[in-house]
């Protein structure tokens, strides 16, 4: 079934986005872990619709959680924990011609081919970005039990938006600013490059369009030699994570699609040992550059895990658009009801990284390095 993944901690999607309500079964968890509900909430909100920004969609829902199973006085019980998240601002009469006029840019099509017409088609169903809520607060709950045992910090950087490219590289930030930018809505290095993004995003949704971009995200204190290669490795499955996330059309790792250009003598890590290391074995390697991204034949160096995520523009827009009737048998005009997001990016930020926290621990716990008090899980 396509909605469940994992291996050792298995994740579950259910539900649709104008259905009673949306949710996440994540079955494998350790038992013992204390799981604070005010961090996931956060991060829920950071993600959740109807937000201030001129990029949110205007449909308001809380997103709050409701916890089925799997937690008895704040702790993971080890068995499987679900959540639900109720819908409560759902207009489905915005989508009534939806099964018979399809949207350009939508699952309409080929969710109606693979399901033979009986898929959900109100506000994009089980294909719904709305479902992301749920990876969510799975990512949450995942983040918060690495960090019971590791020195782990998750952020991101707004790379992009249309042609806008913010001036600076992310990776470099310091603790101070890497702070400023787990706290930001909008998180960029240049403020300046900031304003300019946001008025793209401003003019495309006056001019009834839409507009993409790219989140550049790293990863930092997670564990050298985790991955288990060919197909398990830690690129192919964080890729394969990032990749179940609604409007993403690509992903890589380190120098990516640039170190395609390079030399190999300049694009090779060179590893040496720091001067203030006390032992000289695996363990102790460092490198001088990162153009691998912290993941090299599949496994985990030790070094920042930078990955970079393209989002195309979001498919709904309030423009004309040619389509078809499938009634008629003809070509039509089409204009997309509903309210939108003229651009993703800025709430898909909590949506990757909880993706990446998840698909981490199910590494960990697979490779049997959770560790709780000095002992392996």
């Amino acid at each position: 079934m396509g909605s469940v993944t994992g291996r050792s901690l298995k994740l579950s999607l259910y539900g649709e986005s104008h259905g009673v309500g949306i949710g996440v079964v994540i079955d494998g968890l350790p038992s013992g872990y204390h799981i604070d509900m005010d961090p996931v909430i956060k991060s829920m909100k950071r993600r959740a619709p109807g937000g201030s920004g001129v990029w949110a969609t205007k449909r308001k829902e809380e997103d709050i959680p409701e916890i089925m199973s799997g937690i008895w006085n704040g702790y993971t019980t080890g068995t499987p924990l679900c959540a639900m998240i109720r819908n409560t601002d759902t207009r489905s009469s915005d989508y009534s011609d939806a099964l018979r006029i399809p949207r350009p840019g939508h699952a309409d099509i080929t969710g109606n081919l693979r399901y033979s017409g009986y898929s959900d088609p109100r506000g994009g169903g089980h294909f719904s970005g709305r479902l992301t809520a749920g990876m969510v607060f799975a990512g949450a709950v995942c983040e918060q039990i690495l960090k019971s045992s590791l020195p782990l910090i998750i952020y991101s950087q707004i790379r992009s938006i249309g042609k806008v490219i913010d001036i600076g590289d992310a990776e470099y930030a310091d603790d101070m600013l890497i702070m400023e930018l787990m706290g930001s809505e909008f998180p960029v290095m240049d403020r300046d490059s900031g304003e300019k993004m946001r008025k793209v995003i401003a003019d495309a949704a006056a001019e009834g369009d839409s507009v993409g971009g790219v989140i550049s995200t790293f990863i930092k204190g997670f564990p050298s030699g985790i991955g288990d290669p060919v197909f398990e490795g830690m690129e192919s499955g964080l890729a394969s994570a990032i990749f179940s996330v609604p409007g993403v059309k690509g992903v890589e790792f380190g120098s990516g699609f640039a170190g395609s250009a390079l030399m190999g003598s300049q694009n090779n890590d060179v590893p040496f040992y720091p001067e203030d290391c006390e032992n000289h074995g695996y363990k102790d390697i460092s490198y001088k550059t990162n153009n691998s991204g912290g993941i090299q034949g599949g496994i985990t160096n030790g070094m920042p895990i930078v990955i970079r995520t393209a989002f195309r523009p979001t498919a709904s827009i309030g423009r004309e658009q040619m389509s078809v009737d499938v009634v008629k048998g003809a070509e039509t005009q089409l204009k997309v009801t509903g309210r939108h997001d003229p651009c993703i990016v800025p709430r898909a930020i909590p949506v990757i990284e909880a993706v990446c926290a998840y698909k981490l621990l199910d590494h960990l716990i697979t490779s049997g390095q959770l560790k709780r008090k000095g002992i392996s899980i």
